[in-house]
Order: C-alpha cells, then sequence, then structure tokens
C-alpha cells in the first residue's frame, strides 16, 4: 500500500511538472512559483497528515471502547445503587437500612480499657487503639492531632503563623453515658457489649483517657463487675441502643406470610444473648413476625389489612422540634422529628384500594369498623423495649424489692421469735403433760384403789343393813311377844 501511494505521489510530481511546463508560456512566474510552493508544502504535510488521522482513528476506537465502558459502569453503578436479583440489594437500601439503625443512635466509643485499681466513684478508662489507627465502629473516637515537630532552639515563629490546636478530648466533659461490658463472642469480629455497667456522667478527659462518675447508686453486680477486674474492656454510649425487629433476622431469610419480618436466626440469637437465656424470653424472640395465638397478650398482637376503599392516615404532627426534646411522636402517635415527617401540604398518607398493611390491632380494628379496610391475618409482634424506662423501671423495682426484702426480713424475724416462743411454750405444756399424766396414772390408781375399797365397804354397808333389818324384825318379834305378855299378865292379875 505505502509503494503505491509512492507511485501515486510520483506520477502527480510528474504531471505536475509536464503541465507547468506547458504551461510556461501562459502562466507568470509567480504563479509557478507558488504552485510550486504549494505541491512541495502539499507533499510535506501529507505525511503528518496521515498520522493525525492514524492518530484520531485511534481515539476514536479508544472514545467508542471508553463509551461502551461507561455504558456498561453506568449500568453496573444503577444496580449497585438500586440493587437486582444478581447484586442483591442496592446501596440505597443499604443506606436507608444504616440511617435507621443510625438514627438517634449518638456518639459511641468502643475498646476501651479499664486502668486497674478503679474505684467505683472515679472510674479510669484508656483508649486501646492508637491514635491512627480507628477500627470500624468507633465513629466517636476523636483522635488527637498529630505531632508537630518543635521549631529549632532561637529560631523566632513565622509571621502570622497559627498557634497549634489544642488536643481533643476523647469524650466530652459533663456529657452522660452508659457503660457496658463489651466481650468477644465466637464467630463474632468485633466485641459486643453483653453487660450494663451503668449510667455515668464524664468528669475529666483526655485524648487518650476518661474519668467517670456514677450518677446514682450502682448495684452490687454492676459494682463487682467494676472491681473485680471482670470488665476489663468498656463501650460508652451517648444515647442507649434502639431495639428492632431486625436484628436477628437470618442473612437471605425472606418475609413470608408465617414469617412477618424474616426467618429468627436463634443460633445467632443464643450466641448474642448467652445460653442463660430463659425458655419464655427466647419464645418472645422466635416468635416475633409469626402467627398470633389467641392467649398472646394485647400489646403484641398486630392485624394485617388490605384496604378496600381508598383512604388517607395523618401522619406528621402539627408540633415541629428535636427527638431529644420528648421523643420522636407526640401524644396521638404523629411523627414530630423532621426526619420523619413525610412533608407535603397535610402530612397525610394515601392507600390505595387493594394496598396491604400492618398495624396494632386498635387501630386494625378502628379501620376494619369504619369500612375501610377488611381483615388479613393476625401476627405476634415483640414489644420493643425502650432501654431508658426498662432501665429506670428495673431500678425502681429492684429498689421495691429491696424494701419488700428488708420487710419480709424484719417479718422473718419476727416469726422466728414467735416460733421460738412457742417451741419454748411448746416444752413447757410437754412437761406439764408429762406431768399430768405421771398425775393422771397415780390418780387412776387411787381411783381403782378407792373404787376397790368403795365395792367393799358397800358390801358390808348392805351387809350390815341385811344384818340390821333381820335384827330389827326380831326385836318386832320380840317386843309383839313382850306385848301379848303384858296383855296376858294384866289378864291374869285381878283387879
Amino acid at each position: 500500500m505505502s509503494y503505491a501511494l509512492l507511485a501515486v505521489l510520483i506520477l502527480l510530481v510528474l504531471a505536475f511538472g509536464f503541465l507547468m511546463w506547458k504551461s510556461r508560456d501562459l502562466l507568470r512566474w509567480y504563479t509557478v512559483t507558488a504552485s510550486t510552493l504549494s505541491l512541495l508544502l502539499a507533499i510535506v504535510l501529507l505525511l503528518p497528515t496521515a498520522a493525525t488521522l492514524k492518530s484520531r482513528a485511534a481515539w476514536h476506537k479508544v472514545k467508542e471502547d471508553l463509551e461502551a465502558q461507561l455504558v456498561r459502569l453506568r449500568s453496573d453503578q444503577e444496580s449497585l445503587k438500586r440493587g437486582d436479583p444478581a447484586v442483591g440489594v442496592g446501596v440505597l437500601e443499604l443506606q436507608e437500612d444504616l440511617n435507621r439503625y443510625s438514627l438517634e443512635a449518638g456518639r459511641r466509643w468502643h475498646n476501651l480499657r479499664a486502668v486497674a485499681g478503679a474505684s467505683p466513684t472515679a472510674i479510669t478508662l484508656e483508649k486501646v487503639a492508637p491514635a491512627s489507627e480507628v477500627p470500624p465502629g468507633m465513629e466517636g473516637e476523636v483522635a488527637p492531632p498529630a505531632a508537630t515537630p518543635a521549631p529549632a532552639a532561637g529560631t523566632p515563629p513565622a509571621a502570622g503563623a497559627a498557634a497549634p490546636a489544642a488536643p481533643s478530648p476523647l469524650v466530652p466533659v459533663g456529657l452522660i453515658v452508659y457503660g457496658f461490658a463489651e466481650t468477644v463472642r465466637p464467630g463474632l469480629e468485633v466485641a459486643i457489649p453483653t453487660f450494663y455497667l451503668g449510667e455515668f456522667r464524664v468528669r475529666s478527659s483526655t485524648p487518650t483517657q476518661v474519668v467517670l462518675e456514677p450518677t446514682g447508686r450502682l448495684e452490687a453486680p454492676q459494682l463487682q463487675a467494676i472491681t473485680s477486674g471482670q470488665a476489663s474492656s468498656w463501650a460508652l454510649y451517648e444515647l442507649l441502643p434502639l431495639d428492632d425487629h431486625d436484628v436477628f433476622i437470618a442473612e437471605g431469610s425472606e418475609v413470608t406470610d408465617d414469617a412477618l419480618f424474616g426467618r429468627v436466626d436463634t443460633d445467632l440469637l443464643t450466641q448474642l444473648m448467652g445460653q442463660g437465656l430463659s425458655p419464655d424470653t427466647l419464645a418472645k424472640y422466635t416468635r416475633d413476625g409469626s402467627r398470633a395465638l389467641p392467649e398472646d397478650p394485647p400489646p403484641s398482637r398486630w392485624i394485617k389489612i388490605e384496604f378496600t376503599q381508598t383512604h388517607k392516615i395523618a401522619v406528621d404532627s402539627p408540633e415541629q422540634r428535636g427527638a431529644l426534646d420528648g421523643g420522636f411522636f407526640d401524644g396521638s402517635g404523629q411523627a414530630v422529628d423532621s426526619r420523619l415527617q413525610r412533608g407535603g401540604e397535610d402530612g397525610s398518607v394515601s392507600f390505595n384500594v387493594g394496598e396491604q398493611l400492618v398495624l396494632k390491632e386498635e387501630a386494625a380494628n378502628e379501620l376494619i369498623d369504619a369500612g375501610v379496610a377488611k381483615l388479613v391475618d393476625n401476627y405476634y409482634v415483640r414489644p420493643l423495649n425502650d432501654y431508658r424506662m426498662v432501665l429506670r423501671r428495673l431500678r425502681l423495682r429492684l429498689e421495691t424489692l429491696g424494701i419488700r426484702r428488708q420487710q419480709l426480713e424484719l417479718e422473718q424475724k419476727v416469726l422466728e421469735d414467735a416460733i421460738a416462743a412457742t417451741v419454748k411454750m411448746l416444752a413447757a405444756n410437754q412437761e406439764a403433760k408429762l406431768k399430768l399424766e405421771k398425775d393422771f396414772a397415780q390418780i387412776q390408781v387411787e381411783r381403782n384403789a378407792i373404787s376397790a375399797y368403795n365395792g367393799t365397804v358397800r358390801q358390808q354397808l348392805d351387809e350390815t343393813k341385811a344384818t340390821l333389818t333381820s335384827l330389827y324384825r326380831e326385836n318386832l318379834a320380840m317386843r309383839q311377844q313382850l306385848v301379848e305378855i303384858e296383855q296376858g299378865i294384866e289378864a291374869a292379875i285381878p283387879r
């Protein structure tokens, strides 16, 4: 191809020379000169032009490849963003889950080691990981600034140079935090909180250490865990963790008619909560999202309904405030936090015919009674724990049980005294009983003797009475004889 192009160029030059020679009488010298220079420039610039066209073709191919790659990357980006069956859940859904989990979670400080000899009233914790290594999950950690080399002796400071920033404290002083003991469970990469140590106030803090003081009286197990060194690794939370239904759902589990949230991972539940989990508590977590039973309490009964009419439900409260100022919802259950509000003019959610929704039993019954929805199924939904209220109720319950324990101990002491007095009285009564039994036996002997003597005396009396009766009769007979004799004598004596 190159030889043919060279031959064509030679022929063009020869033809140009031939034509210029034939036109020598018609053309002037400057015309011939300009034409010759044009030919020479065309020949000289032909090679750069060819190289440029070749480079342009190569870059055009690169452009087409990059455009195809861009289309492919945009498709992959959309798949990663929205999700598809090949890649699974998308980034948006994962981000939504992350935002839902981290909503009002507050700052957290993990991997804190308790200094030996810590006092329950002044607990010193120090950061384990170096400042340059912040492992995942230590979002609340504030790494101290890098050390700035000191200027040489005698060197004046640069004009306008800013003073080095003071190192930030590990935890803000005066902040109320909640302490947990961390434990590494088998099969888990990070340590997880396993024991609640109490509520504390930050007394002082440096970039590497923090000193805590309890805000109230600590319980005996908490004091034992702190003073004995069992709580060697600490985690501090600005806010108590939030409870959720999806925490213990098995990975890859799908929502079905029998499992409202998916299949509960019993092994993970036992692994996180320990082997000492009571059967009742385990049943509450494993049945979460399953069909309801007749004996389930009303707070755990939820109903799936299907709308038979178009309906609107107001979900935004007219009140506007942050969640830390009194919670996420007002007294009627409408959202007051702007992050939870749907916005819009009326702040309501519209439901079309055929859409399904899971509500608490009371709210679902209201919609069913209003004729805008029909019953689909009943579910058992575990009531979520508000750990702030749970811990307060537990503390009040423990205090109540402590008072009740004192009362029972006092009553037990009274009962023990009464039992001792009763035992003593029983012993005295037993002794008296033995004496009375001896007296009764003696009385029985004397009674038998008296009865025998009485029988003998009675027999003698009867015999005496019989003898006296016989003598009385003999006396009467002798008296009658004497009377007859006296009458005979009187009759025999003459007057």
